[in-house]
């Protein structure tokens, strides 16, 4: 798996090559490709990381942003409304749409695969418009620092140990809710061993 964010071609013009040509080694030895959008307006502009990210999408299988990130991905005048946005990106190529959502949680949306007519589909909760929304874990929050990449990285884990899109979305929402109740954009990440610890009784001692 090969994943990027929108900060890497934002840092220089050496980087975007870098950023661009990574994306295509990945798509000719067809290893999946994660994008995080992560915009960031000190960095460029919204005009300037829409037309790099545009011209990355068709390179892309995950893309995972903010709410307000997806319409960088899509030409000028694309609709508001989340849903409608994701639902023009499969047309690009990409299989499935990440849109964290904070506090509320996150959503995945993904593209519908035709399935034969003996076989049932992947997973009995995906809605018919392939959407399935995760809530939130509720917890005291110290730092929202690093909240998105915890996120991300939890879902990406999840992919990689060969689970669904539910299981994707319960471990990144879990080990987001652990980044934030740690100061820092790190130091609250947990081990597998650590990621049942959320939902530990009041008053249990770990050693």
């Amino acid at each position: 798996m090969l994943h990027l964010t929108g900060i890497t071609p934002a840092l220089s013009p050496t980087a975007r090559a870098a950023s661009t040509h990574a994306l295509r080694l990945a798509r000719e030895r067809e290893t999946t490709v994660c994008l995080d959008v992560n915009h960031r307006s000190r960095l460029w502009t919204a005009d300037q990381a829409s037309a790099v990210l545009r011209d990355g999408i068709p390179y892309v299988d995950i893309l995972s942003s903010s709410t307000d990130g997806l319409s960088l991905c899509l030409p000028p005048g694309s609709p508001a409304n989340i849903t409608a946005q994701a639902g023009q990106l499969p047309a690009a190529g990409v299989t499935e749409i990440v849109v964290k959502l904070g506090p509320d949680g996150a959503i995945s949306y993904t593209h519908p695969q035709p399935h034969p007519a003996n076989q049932r589909p992947c997973h009995p909760h995906h809605a018919i418009d392939g959407s399935l929304h995760q809530p939130a874990v509720p917890v005291q929050a110290v730092d929202p620092m690093g909240a998105g990449d915890a996120f991300v990285a939890g879902y990406l884990s999840t992919l990689l140990d060969g689970e669904g899109v539910v299981g994707r979305l319960e471990r990144g929402v879990t080990t987001g809710a652990f980044a934030v109740t740690s100061p820092g954009d790190w130091k609250g990440a947990p081990t597998r061993a650590e990621l049942h610890l959320l939902g530990a009784p009041p008053g249990t001692v770990v050693r």
